[in-house]
């Protein structure tokens, strides 16, 4: 359990509108193709995306700079989750996404980084387009 994911995404919005597209259940679950998700946006809330395929709960939120996720993938072994970060910074008119997922099963690594690009980047930056 010592795989790391890191991708910096660039998006032509502000800091507010891409947290608000990952802390809003109605708006992730447009951004993302209409999967059931719940979303709570306080420290300690749960959450669960694509229809309950990723559950999870909020470690640590900063609006617009910070979201820190306790993060697991349904099909894990009981009790295994990863650290998923989204640092939210403004670089004038766009918005950097610092994006580093750890401790997640050794084996998923490449399966994951693909599907942050596939089911949340690029989705994301489709939304704001």
């Amino acid at each position: 359990m010592s795989s790391t994911i890191h991708q910096e995404i660039i998006f032509k919005t502000s800091p507010k509108q891409v947290y608000d597209a990952l802390m809003d259940a109605n708006q992730f679950s447009t951004v993302t193709g209409g999967a059931p998700t719940e979303i709570s946006a306080e420290a300690g809330g749960a959450f669960s995306l694509f229809g309950g395929m990723i559950t999870g709960r909020n470690i640590e939120i900063v609006p617009n700079e910070r979201i820190v996720q306790a993060w697991r993938a349904g099909n894990w072994p009981e009790g295994a989750y990863s650290i998923a970060k989204f640092q939210i910074k403004e670089q004038g008119e766009e918005t950097l996404v610092i994006f580093d997922h750890v401790a997640f099963p050794e084996e998923q690594g490449e399966h994951l980084a693909g599907g942050w690009k596939d089911n949340y980047w690029g989705p994301l930056e489709k939304y704001f387009a």
